[in-house]
């Protein structure tokens, strides 16, 4: 559950536009424009607790309609972390504990009573390793129309299915092996089999996480390009360590350091002219 109690004015986690560059972590505010207008996903104070651990520091970031946001940081910075929130997959960590703020669509989907079946079709996640049901192609993709009611007849479901399976550039290359089992692709294909399982529900958010982590460069590059297509119509959000991809895929970066959101921008300021020490430190290369 995740507690939303408003915090005061002046709080810390409120966003400022500057920042002394050698200010100690956590005693600053994040740099950059970490704030949208209109977001499509809006995150306010957010910070995260693994019993008496704190995870993540207070994150005040929007993600744009219609964007790749890329969260980039070291391994533990708490980018996979903040991802889950989006979701509320860390519900279910037994001792973890939320709090904040977190809308979609300027509809709050943080607090007790949120309906957080309904919250799974409006937010597809994709994971590091591709992850197919043990059922066939055609089920895997059908399985999230089904659960959630989408399709009013067989004949539904299969344009469901064909159209998920097209978005995901994977239809010309199954479609004549609907019926075999999913897991029997390669690892490339399987990746973009669960994209399609994900969009079937016609989300508003994609969430990925290091998605073609496990995949070879030529598997990944079929992915970036269809992260590009896809953002035509969903807001994305992309946890990566390749440098390289997020320059790619992403339009805007954030750049996250043991559990604080640092700096926040257009992903050619960050990787062109940092604000902050600590992400100049980190995209050149002199640690992470």
């Amino acid at each position: 559950m995740i507690d939303s109690t408003p915090r005061a004015p002046g709080s810390k986690g409120v966003l400022a536009d500057t920042l002394e560059q050698d200010s100690p972590l956590g005693s600053v505010q994040t740099v950059g424009e970490a704030l949208l207008e209109s977001p499509g996903v809006s995150c306010r104070d957010v910070a995260v607790h693994y019993g008496d651990k704190q995870a993540i520091f207070d994150i005040n970031l929007d993600m744009g309609t219609n964007e790749v946001l890329a969260l980039i940081g070291p391994s533990g910075c708490g980018k996979t972390t903040f991802l889950r929130c989006i979701n509320r997959m860390n519900d279910t960590i037994e001792g973890c504990r939320v709090s904040g703020t977190i809308k979609i669509d300027d509809e709050e989907i943080s607090h007790a009573d949120a309906d957080v079946v309904s919250l799974r079709s409006r937010v597809g996640m994709v994971f590091q390793k591709p992850n197919p049901f043990p059922k066939s192609i055609y089920d895997n993709v059908a399985y999230g129309p089904r659960i959630h009611g989408l399709a009013a007849s067989n004949e539904e479901l299969e344009q469901i299915v064909e159209g998920s399976l097209k978005r995901a550039g994977l239809w010309k290359e199954v479609s004549d092996r609907l019926q075999t089992p999913g897991t029997g692709l390669s690892g490339g294909q399987q990746q973009r089999l669960c994209i399609a399982r994900a969009i079937a529900v016609n989300p508003e958010v994609i969430l990925m996480d290091e998605p073609c982590s496990a995949l070879d460069p030529i598997a990944t590059a079929r992915i970036e390009e269809l992260i590009d297509e896809l953002r035509e119509n969903f807001t994305i959000g992309i946890v990566t360590h390749s440098m390289q991809q997020a320059a790619r895929v992403s339009q805007r970066t954030a750049y996250f350091h043991m559990g604080s959101l640092v700096e926040v921008g257009s992903t050619d300021q960050i990787f062109t002219n940092p604000r902050h020490r600590l992400t100049e430190d980190y995209i050149t290369g002199r640690f992470g």
